[in-house]
C-alpha cells in the first residue's frame, strides 16, 4: 500500500464564476478530503490562483492532476515542493481572558510573535501569520484555555526565487517532471 503524503498543489485557472466549484467538486469525486483551500487573484487580471492542501498517493495525485488539467478553465497545474515553497497561514484565535491569565496569555502570544488585535474584558483575539506547523504548535499551548472562536485561512504558497519551470512549460511537461510516467526514468538531481 502505497503511503498518503500531505501535498500543496497550486492551480492557475481562468478568473470567471464557477471554476472554484468546478475544481472543488472534481477533487470530492475523486474521493479527496481538502484539507485547506484559498483562491487569490494574480499579477494577471484573467487568472486565479487556487492553492489545494490534500493527501494521496503518488498514484492517486498523478490522476487528480490528469483530470484537473482536463478542466478548459485550468491553465496549470504543478504540485509545490515543500522544500523550495513559501507556505503561510493566517490564524484569528479569541481565547477567553481576564486579570488572571491575561499576562500568560500574552506571554505565549509574545514567543510565537503572534498579534493581540483586540482585547475586551472577557477575551483577546490574537493574530498569527506562519508556517502551518507553526499555527498547529502555537494552537497546541491553548489547549488548557478556553478558545471561544477561531478562523484559519488555509495554505498559500509560492515557490522561492524567480519564474520557476512549471510557468515556462506547458502543463503536460509540468506534470511528467513531476510524475513520470509509467515504464520512464524518474529525472536524477
Amino acid at each position: 500500500m502505497e503511503t498518503r503524503k500531505r501535498r500543496v498543489i497550486s492551480l492557475l485557472v481562468d478568473n470567471q464564476s464557477g471554476v472554484l466549484a468546478r475544481v472543488s467538486s472534481l477533487f470530492c469525486r475523486r474521493g479527496f478530503n481538502i484539507d485547506s483551500l484559498t483562491v487569490s487573484a494574480t499579477n494577471d487580471p484573467t487568472v486565479s490562483r487556487i492553492t489545494v492542501t490534500v493527501s494521496g498517493s503518488d498514484k492517486e495525485l498523478q490522476q487528480l492532476i490528469l483530470q484537473t488539467e482536463r478542466l478548459e478553465v485550468t491553465r496549470q497545474v504543478f504540485v509545490l515542493d515543500h522544500d523550495k515553497a513559501l507556505e503561510r497561514e493566517l490564524l484569528l484565535l479569541k481565547v477567553e481572558a481576564d486579570v488572571h491569565n491575561r499576562a500568560e496569555l500574552r506571554e505565549v502570544g509574545s514567543i510565537y510573535k503572534a498579534k493581540i488585535i483586540d482585547l475586551s474584558p472577557d477575551s483577546m483575539v490574537f493574530e498569527l501569520i506562519g508556517k502551518p506547523e507553526k499555527i498547529d504548535a502555537f494552537l497546541k499551548m491553548f489547549e488548557d484555555y478556553k478558545i471561544l472562536e477561531q478562523c484559519r485561512t488555509g495554505v498559500t504558497a509560492l515557490e522561492r526565487g524567480g519564474m520557476h519551470q512549471h510557468m515556462q512549460k506547458p502543463s503536460q511537461e509540468v506534470r511528467e517532471a513531476q510524475f513520470p510516467l509509467p515504464g520512464t526514468k524518474c529525472p536524477t538531481r
